[in-house]
């Protein structure tokens, strides 16, 4: 049989696994916390065998990993063409993703005990996120924009980082208002090199 990705069908049986296993670790997430979710547990809510989840997502952290993800493919706002706006659109997005329920679980999902899997988790995690803002920056270079955009290293320290440690430490004003200003501080003041 000839597994090649061009002839495998969409929205298959394999798309209703996933589907059924995410919507079962993301209510089980809410439910419990992400540190009290098991494999075998998920698998029981999504009405699959626990094989299946320990042969593709290996992990909790992994599976978690893969929600996220995908919740990060799904939903994106659309650019605008304006940097600024642009900017605030997917740092507002972000805000949304973490604040709702379960949000801030799938990032510290990822903290494992281990040393090494918590770095790679974070790793992870910090690509994941860099990724949601790379389309905002590359059009704006491909824009031609004056000045340039910030790098994405000035994005993650500027915006997403404070985001997320005001989300996970529930610091009041964490808003749409909080987002602007932290645009507006990226923007407006003077960048190295610039």
């Amino acid at each position: 049989m000839n597994t090649d990705a061009s002839t495998k069908r969409p929205g298959g049986r394999s798309s209703r696994v996933r589907a059924a296993v995410h919507s079962a670790a993301v209510a089980l997430v809410g439910e419990r916390g992400a540190d009290q979710v098991t494999l075998p547990a998920v698998a029981k809510r999504a009405g699959v065998n626990s094989s299946t989840l320990y042969r593709r997502w290996g992990t909790v952290a992994g599976l978690l990993a893969d929600v996220a993800e995908h919740r990060g493919e799904a939903g994106a706002p659309p650019l605008v063409g304006e940097l600024r706006a642009d900017l605030e659109n997917q740092a507002a997005w972000t805000l949304a993703e973490l604040s709702r329920p379960g949000g801030i679980a799938f990032f510290r999902a990822e903290v494992a005990p281990d040393v090494d899997e918590r770095h790679d988790g974070l790793r992870e995690c910090l690509r994941r996120v860099s990724e949601r803002f790379r389309p905002v920056l590359d059009a704006a270079r491909e824009r031609g924009d004056a000045p340039p955009p910030p790098s994405l290293t000035e994005v993650l320290d500027r915006i997403v980082a404070p985001l997320y440690f005001r989300v996970v430490f529930s610091i009041p004003g964490t808003d749409e208002a909080y987002v602007r200003e932290l645009v507006a501080g990226l923007l407006e003041e003077p960048r190295p090199g610039l």
